[in-house]
């Protein structure tokens, strides 16, 4: 869960029954995706603004790679913040803070992606709670060569970051449909400027839509859409 608890915890999706829709764009998207990647490590990037409906996506995805016969790790940039003194160090309202400082990036590569990249069997996918503000220590092991890590979280479009995945989604949802999302889950707070101005800066930078290899309309999670540029 972000500092804003937009997103939701990562959690086993596997016996969730998935809508049609839903399913076929998953299957596609699982299709083409180990046709460009058949062997080795990937990681995809799963990115979006606050309530794109990022680790539902990702936690619906998994269970359909697994039926492909792929092995699948989940992790949320949620378990890599900053301790509350880092994310708060601009100020509280501080939207730059909320963009620059919210995560602790040498740990996601350090401790999550390097390790996963090179073959390690065990990774953490989770060192820091920042609802506790305390470390934590969560890992996958018995990781095999070939698999995939599904990784959702904000910001994953920054250019720091970009190097580090093989594929990445942008989930594009309409600001209202965003706005709704977050007060009806997490209350008016959630749309402080500190986030959504945040957003802004992080959208100005990186143009994710732009950066994206695949951009998906969950405007409906339900029923979401494949976008393409002739149409974005």
């Amino acid at each position: 869960m972000s500092e804003n608890p937009a997103a939701e915890p990562v959690s086993d999706a596997d016996a969730t029954p998935l809508p049609d829709a839903r399913l076929t764009l998953l299957d596609a998207l699982s299709t083409e995706l180990l046709a460009l990647h058949p062997r080795g490590r990937i990681i995809v990037a799963i990115d979006g603004v606050d309530g794109a409906g990022k680790t539902r996506f990702a936690d619906g995805w998994a269970p359909v790679l697994r039926a492909r016969g792929a092995a699948v790790v989940r992790a949320s940039i949620d378990g890599f913040h900053q301790p509350r003194s880092a994310r708060y160090a601009r100020g509280r309202e501080s939207a730059e803070g909320y963009y620059r400082d919210s995560f602790d990036l040498g740990a996601l590569r350090a401790r999550l992606v390097e390790p996963f990249r090179s073959g390690a069997e065990e990774v953490e996918t989770a060192v820091f709670d920042h609802e506790s503000d305390s470390a934590v220590d969560e890992r996958e092991s018995g990781i095999p060569r070939d698999a995939v890590l599904l990784l959702d979280g904000i910001f994953l479009h920054r250019p720091e970051l970009r190097t580090l995945w093989h594929w990445t989604i942008w989930l594009d949802v309409p600001p209202e449909v965003r706005d709704a999302r977050l007060r009806a889950r997490d209350g008016e707070h959630s749309v402080a400027p500190r986030y959504t101005e945040g957003q802004y800066l992080y959208e100005k930078e990186a143009n994710p839509r732009r950066a994206a290899s695949v951009i998906i309309d969950n405007a409906d999670p339900a029923s979401p859409r494949r976008l393409f540029d002739d149409f974005c």
